[in-house]
């Protein structure tokens, strides 16, 4: 098992850098080898060192940090850290292993590296994934109270759910089904791996998704809109099932 994750931070404001050291020094799994102001600055020792991980702002003079991720070869893992969430599609499709905005608490900080060090290890120990593969599943069908009955809806025939005030409609590959529930508590039925939340009035099931653009959803003929409070975490649960 790999004892620690060797990182960097690219900031160019201080005190970003200082509360990015400060968090990093309380994870006992994470060694810091460097701190710069800019990419220009750190592609040298990026090249020569191969650090595992680098925590990367967005807009900083002279090369911003979406330009300089396709120069890097090999690639580490990425996190973002800015003050702009509309970055996070982009931030996707570079493969960004997380985004965090600005401000974040070290508990936020803290799941996005714990996450990146355990898919570390796994891959380490495939025999572990493989056994998280077989219980991805488990759960192939949930009840819910339907007008005067208790209906047996299967997990896997759910295409999204759409929210109608203190309803939700979940539409299904045979049906759909009108149900007194709030999204809180039916995210809590669910299994969290197979669902996302994409906007106040829709959540998806993932494999159910055809295509995605710009921050559109297809799920055959039904388009569903990700919001800007949802996308970090949708994409970034899409980024952890490549």
């Amino acid at each position: 098992m790999k004892e620690k994750l060797t990182c960097y931070i690219i900031d160019d404001e201080h005190l970003a850098q200082e509360i990015l050291e400060e968090y990093v020094s309380k994870v006992h799994f994470l060694e810091l080898k460097g701190i710069f102001m800019s990419p220009l600055e750190a592609a040298a020792q990026i090249d020569r060192d191969k650090p595992d991980l680098l925590f990367l702002d967005v807009n900083m003079p002279d090369l911003d940090g979406l330009s300089f991720i396709p120069m890097l070869n090999p690639k580490p893992m990425i996190i973002l850290t800015t003050a702009y969430d509309q970055y996070a599609l982009k931030a996707f499709e570079l493969e960004v292993k997380d985004y965090l905005v600005k401000p974040f608490s070290f508990e936020r900080f803290y799941k996005g590296v714990l996450r990146l060090y355990q898919e570390q290890c796994a891959r380490q120990h495939p025999e572990k994934k493989e056994s998280i593969a077989e219980q991805k599943h488990e759960q192939e069908y949930i009840f819910l109270k339907v007008g005067h009955r208790i209906q047996k809806i299967s997990t896997r025939e759910i295409l999204f759910v759409e929210g109608m005030k203190d309803y939700l409609r979940i539409h299904t590959t045979k049906d759909k089904i009108m149900t007194l529930l709030s999204f809180a508590k039916l995210e809590e039925l669910l299994p969290a791996q197979d669902f996302a939340r994409v906007h106040r009035s829709f959540m998806v099931a993932i494999d159910k998704i055809d295509h995605i653009e710009k921050n559109r959803i297809w799920i055959g003929e039904q388009v569903i809109p990700i919001s800007d409070s949802y996308s970090e975490s949708f994409y970034r649960k899409l980024r952890g099932l490549m």
